[in-house]
């Protein structure tokens, strides 16, 4: 992994996931230049500098894709929008919940991600999700090619963004002519940010409602429809393929099997964390005011006892070098999986890369792998 900040994990973990998004090495380093020597005190001291800095550069691409499109370069100012638009979505991600200037540029990075959207003519559309009452946000990538395609809902993980999924993927998915639904559900993105929805134990509840919504649309097949997550979202998506029985297949990017015994190996400094703040980060996404509360709770968070329920294929890639999330869950939440007619297990190595974390060292071997999976799968269902 690419380490900017040596000896700061959290930080060189944004910064790589960035560079999948697509940042600009030129422009980052210029950014961390004003930063690095305060990246050495710890993950959580600087992040506020760390979101001036690159709030700053993030400002000026904005800027510069406003003169593009007044000059009539619609794609050069998309070009310019989308790395603004990742910027922005690293160093808002990267602040404690309780620093108010986050909102704005949250707002922002909306705001921008849009204007990229229509610049571009990007493969991306903004929907809304009814549920239970209320609703969540998802940007629908559409696959290629004639009728009804099959669609994979792809679930964030504790920190991540709609937007975020679809810049790491891009058109990978669809140009196997299969849709993906990103969306950002209790706990997370907008969901979290703007609508107060704390995430829930049940993902079932919220993914349901995500096939509820693509049963609606007459370029999906309801046939063809599977769930994916990455991070914790390799908790919440075989979680959900459990009980939502309505899901043909699924896929682990990241096998968070067991998560609240994850929190109190990390009480205990074992292993990374994700995010800078990371104990209030948590407590913010579960809607738990203590952390005597949140422990007391966290348990709940599991695998553990539902994994005979997954009855499609499954699928768990896993990164050898993953320094969050031990590689013993990999192997739980395959094995458990008793009842699925095909379970496939996947480590990464330095040979293709993809080793760290939700690959944020090298996503692409490991997304064209899984792409390729759900194509072999979804064409045989055809």
């Amino acid at each position: 992994m690419y380490e900017p900040f040596p000896g700061n994990y959290v930080w060189n973990l944004s910064v790589n996931i960035c560079l999948a998004m697509g940042g600009a090495m030129g422009e980052m380093d210029r950014a961390n230049d004003e930063v690095r020597e305060i990246a050495s005190r710890g993950e959580d001291e600087g992040t506020e500098a760390f979101f001036a800095a690159w709030g700053a550069m993030a400002d000026r691409l904005v800027q510069l894709g406003d003169e593009a499109l007044a000059a009539g370069h619609s794609l050069s100012a998309s070009e310019k929008y989308q790395r603004a638009t990742a910027y922005y979505m690293t160093a808002e991600r990267m602040q404690s919940r309780h620093h108010e200037p986050r909102k704005a540029m949250y707002r922002a990075m909306l705001d921008t991600m849009e204007k990229a959207i229509d610049a571009g003519g990007l493969n991306a559309e903004t929907v809304e999700i009814p549920y239970e009452g209320t609703s969540f946000p998802g940007l629908f990538i559409r696959g290629r090619g004639e009728g009804p395609r099959p669609c994979m809902v792809f679930c964030n993980g504790l920190d991540s963004v709609k937007e975020m999924i679809f810049f790491a993927i891009r058109d990978v998915f669809a140009e196997r002519g299969i849709s993906v639904l990103a969306i950002d559900h209790p706990g997370v993105g907008e969901a979290l940010r703007l609508r107060g929805l704390k995430a829930v134990v049940e993902s079932e509840r919220w993914a349901g409602a995500a096939v509820d919504y693509l049963e609606t649309r007459a370029d999906v097949d309801p046939e063809r429809i599977g769930m994916m997550g990455w991070s914790l979202g390799g908790y919440y998506a075989p979680r959900a393929a459990c009980y939502e029985k309505r899901f043909k297949l699924c896929v682990a990017w990241g096998a968070n099997h067991n998560w609240g015994e994850l929190q109190r190996r990390r009480l205990a400094r074992e292993g990374d964390r994700p995010v800078p703040h990371y104990w209030d980060h948590v407590m913010w996404v579960w809607g738990k005011e203590t952390m005597e509360e949140f422990m007391d709770f966290i348990p709940r968070v599991t695998l553990e006892g539902h994994m005979q329920n997954m009855t499609v294929p499954f699928l768990v890639v896993h990164g050898s070098n993953d320094r969050q999330i031990p590689l013993e869950y990999a192997h739980q939440a395959h094995d458990q999986a008793i009842n699925s007619p095909e379970r496939s297990l996947r480590f990464f190595t330095d040979r293709e890369g993809g080793v760290e974390h939700v690959s944020a060292d090298n996503m692409e071997p490991v997304r064209s792998y899984i792409a390729d999976w759900i194509s072999e799968r979804f064409g045989d269902m055809a």
